[in-house]
């Protein structure tokens, strides 16, 4: 067959071809499963969080320090980068499929051939000498299989960057809650060293009122067992700083000895004032709804890829350049040597596995459109909590640092009444504890409504 015939065949092979279509389904992103507004009890309005950096929202400097030495230190923040950089060189790769590798090749061959072989009866030896330029089975993507391929790859390294991005947040969230479960227990600590210098003091007056009889044996046993009962907490409250003083190692890593004062919880400043948009533009801009939504966009692309080996695979080898018997003879005229060699194949019968690669790739498609609903439901749950305590927390803390006020004043009601003889020792015990209960209750509520401006911080996607 002529030159011209397998031309014209291979022109009629690529016409059939450009008259296929990529099998890749178009991408819809689905209708958003969440209510269009956010529960009547939220409260809207604030500042902009979209842009907000954690640098300006936290500004106790210690805390900045401690953020900063977690996002350096962190190992599993370095697993994350490095999951992200080898998601981005496998799209690479796929990328690079699309394009033809070029290669450059030279070689000297020798071969002896025997003289019963050679038909002279004498052996001969032969050389040959090649210096090429081609091309190495680049296929023609008609049917888009390598196209999809490259798209799901692409899609999985977004995906992978989203996630890095969310671990990141919540890493930082989790730096700021151990730093105010540690100022927490930082103030309770002084509250309940206070308390037991003064349950101290108290038994020392007892007893010498006791021993002048004015104070009775039940008045120091209660005297006595105040102030053991201070030192139990005192010891719980240590232990409990020490937990959290461990999860700041595991999070931080070593402490340096030059960081930066802290501020007590009343002087944080975190502001819980955030502008909220309608609950799609907030929860579509979350690092771990965009991660869910490019697995789903990777598995939809996975289907186009999975089609499209049903259809016939197209690849072009070629090869030209110079060859000779002599090495002085290889870029004489003449001496062009050259290989065209395309390739088609079709599947004729595979016992069903293509079949079975694309339901195996809708499938995941149908799994990747439930988990993405799911990371928005979550979502919206999350976000929604998190309004609506911020206003509650802030009555409750209002109110607990009125009924604070009033303990106070109870204890130095009291305090007098005692001294001047009208009350007695038990009515006086009681006042101290429900005034250090008041006051204990009001360091933990405040460092709870702190902590959701911190996880409104995180959920909102700033950072």
């Amino acid at each position: 067959m002529s030159n011209g015939n397998w031309v014209a065949i291979w022109l009629g092979l690529m016409a059939v071809a450009l008259g296929g279509c990529n099998q890749k389904p178009t991408y819809v992103r689905p209708e958003v499963p969440l209510p269009s507004q956010w529960p009547d009890l939220v409260a809207y309005g604030g500042r902009e969080v979209r842009h907000l950096d954690w640098r300006t929202f936290f500004t106790d400097p210690r805390l900045k320090a401690l953020i900063a030495l977690a996002l350096e230190n962190s190992r599993d923040l370095r697993v994350a980068m490095a999951r992200v950089a080898e998601a981005r060189a496998l799209h690479g790769v796929h990328g690079a499929e699309t394009m033809p590798t070029v290669i450059v090749g030279g070689g000297d061959a020798v071969a002896r051939l025997p003289g019963d072989l050679a038909g002279t009866g004498q052996p001969s030896l032969s050389r040959r000498y090649d210096v090429s330029l081609g091309i190495a089975a680049f296929e023609l993507d008609f049917w888009g299989r390598v196209s999809s391929l490259r798209d799901a790859a692409l899609a999985s390294f977004l995906a992978t960057e989203q996630a890095y991005r969310s671990f990141r947040l919540v890493l930082i969230a989790d730096v700021v809650d151990a730093y105010l479960a540690q100022r927490e227990s930082v103030q309770r600590l002084a509250l309940a060293r206070d308390t037991l210098r003064a349950r101290t003091e108290s038994l020392v007056l007892v007893k010498k009122r006791q021993e002048a009889g004015l104070a009775s044996d039940l008045d120091y046993l209660s005297a006595d067992g105040a102030l053991q009962a201070v030192r139990g907490d005192i010891a719980a409250l240590e232990r409990q700083r020490e937990a959290v003083d461990n999860s700041m190692r595991l999070l931080v890593g070593l402490l340096p000895d030059d960081l930066p004062g802290g501020l007590p919880l009343n002087e944080q400043g975190l502001d819980l004032d955030l502008a909220v948009d309608l609950p799609a533009e907030v929860l579509l801009r979350r690092p771990d709804v965009h991660a869910a939504e490019q697995t789903l966009i990777a598995a939809n692309a996975n289907i186009g890829a999975a089609r499209a080996a049903f259809f016939p695979r197209i690849a072009l080898i070629g090869n030209f350049g110079t060859a000779s018997s002599a090495l002085s003879g290889l870029f004489r005229a003449g001496s062009e040597a050259w290989v065209f060699q395309p390739s088609l194949t079709l599947p004729l019968f595979d016992g069903g596995r293509n079949q079975a690669n694309v339901d195996i790739a809708e499938a995941r498609k149908v799994i990747a459109v439930a988990q993405y609903e799911r990371t928005l439901q979550h979502a919206f749950r999350e976000v929604a909590d998190l309004l609506a305590a911020r206003g509650r927390l802030r009555q409750q803390l209002d109110a607990q640092e009125a009924a604070e006020r009033v303990q106070a004043q109870r204890l130095n009601i009291v305090e007098a009444r005692y001294r001047g003889g009208i009350a007695s020792y038990l009515e006086l015990l009681d006042a101290q504890r429900d005034s250090l209960a008041a006051r204990q209750a009001t360091v933990q509520l405040r460092r709870q409504w702190l902590s959701t401006a911190n996880q409104l911080f995180k959920t909102l996607g700033a950072g």
